[in-house]
C-alpha cells in the first residue's frame, strides 16, 4: 500500500491479472465497435454526412447563395473563444491583486 489513503501503487495495478483480463477485453471491443460503426456506414447515417459517392450529384452542384449570419462553425468558435478570453483576462487581473 502506498500513501495514507490506501490506494494501490501503479506497479501493483499493472501486474494484476484482473487488470489485464479487463483491458484485454475492453480495448479490442472498443476497436471492433468503432471499426463496425465506420465500415457499415452507420457513421454517415448518424452524423448526416453524405457518403463518398453522394458528394457530386446533380442536386449538390448548385451553390446556396444565402449564407446565415450565425453558422454552427461561428457558434462553435465563439463558444470556445469567449470563455477562453474571459479566463485569460481573469488570470491577468489576478496579477494585480494587492495582498
Amino acid at each position: 500500500m502506498s500513501g495514507s489513503t490506501g490506494e494501490r501503487s501503479f506497479a501493483d495495478i499493472i501486474t494484476s491479472i484482473r487488470y489485464w483480463v479487463i483491458h484485454s477485453i475492453t480495448i479490442p471491443s472498443l476497436f471492433i465497435a468503432g471499426w463496425l460503426f465506420v465500415s457499415t456506414g452507420l457513421a454517415y447515417d448518424v452524423f448526416g454526412s453524405p457518403r463518398p459517392n453522394e458528394y457530386f450529384t446533380e442536386s449538390r452542384q448548385t451553390i446556396d447563395r444565402t449564407y446565415p449570419i450565425f453558422t454552427v462553425r461561428w457558434l462553435a468558435v465563439h463558444g470556445l473563444a469567449v470563455p477562453t478570453v474571459f479566463f485569460l483576462g481573469s488570470i491577468s487581473a489576478m496579477q494585480f491583486i494587492q495582498r
